[in-house]
């Protein structure tokens, strides 16, 4: 059986992010979505309720299963026995970043392989922080996050907090 982790902060999950999920699913006889914690940025949404997001965003992806994890990513795939990381690249910044990023893991662990999957082209510009910045600003940013995210946003929002 074949199996990749994809993990990301997910701060908050995007269109972009869900596209590379079935994208993988299809590639894939399981996909594990990792949230973790990116310790050099301030969270916007708590984890659990990233991972929760991100559970809903999935669901009806039979073979993709949204995990929380902290620590090193090789040993996080290592412990959902994946031989792949796989990682989504928006542009040649993101494909600077995502090839140390994956010769540190190959250092880490030799035996795993990286996957860097291309985003599409309506998703290239698109990033949490971007989406982030749109509702920050009282903007509409329904078009760029699945439903159940923009449903948290707007709660957010409600409730006083941009």
């Amino acid at each position: 059986m074949s199996a990749c982790l994809f993990p990301g902060s997910f701060d908050p999950p995007t269109n972009g992010h869900l596209d590379l999920i079935r994208r993988l699913s299809a590639l894939f006889d399981r996909v594990y979505v990792c949230q973790m914690e990116n310790i050099a940025k301030k969270a916007f949404l708590p984890p659990e309720r990233r991972t929760a997001l991100l559970r809903e965003a999935c669901r009806g992806l039979a073979n993709v299963e949204v995990i929380q994890g902290a620590g090193f990513t090789v040993h996080i795939a290592r412990s959902c026995g994946a031989k792949v990381i796989a990682r989504g690249v928006r542009g040649s910044q993101d494909f600077a970043y995502e090839t140390q990023i994956a010769k540190a893991n190959a250092y880490l662990d030799p035996e795993l392989e990286t996957l860097l999957l291309l985003a599409k082209p309506e998703h290239e510009g698109l990033s949490s922080s971007v989406v982030r910045e749109i509702y920050g600003i009282g903007g509409d940013a329904s078009g760029l996050v699945p439903d159940c995210v923009w449903r948290e946003l707007l709660a957010l929002r409600a409730r006083g907090r941009s």
